[in-house]
């Protein structure tokens, strides 16, 4: 699976980890988190990540 990068703050999402703390669990692919999910350190929007 592959890794996603925030373009605004560079957080990067890992679909190994997820993201529990926002409701989405380890072993997630990126393409399965809801399309409301924003980035936990900056709040930029789904649509502001690319692949890593």
């Amino acid at each position: 699976m592959k890794k996603y990068v925030c373009n605004v703050c560079g957080y990067e999402y890992d679909p190994a980890k997820g993201a529990p703390g926002d409701g989405v669990a380890p072993g997630t692919p990126f393409e399965s988190v809801p399309n409301a999910w924003v980035c936990p350190v900056c709040g930029a929007g789904k649509g502001e990540f690319q692949p890593a």
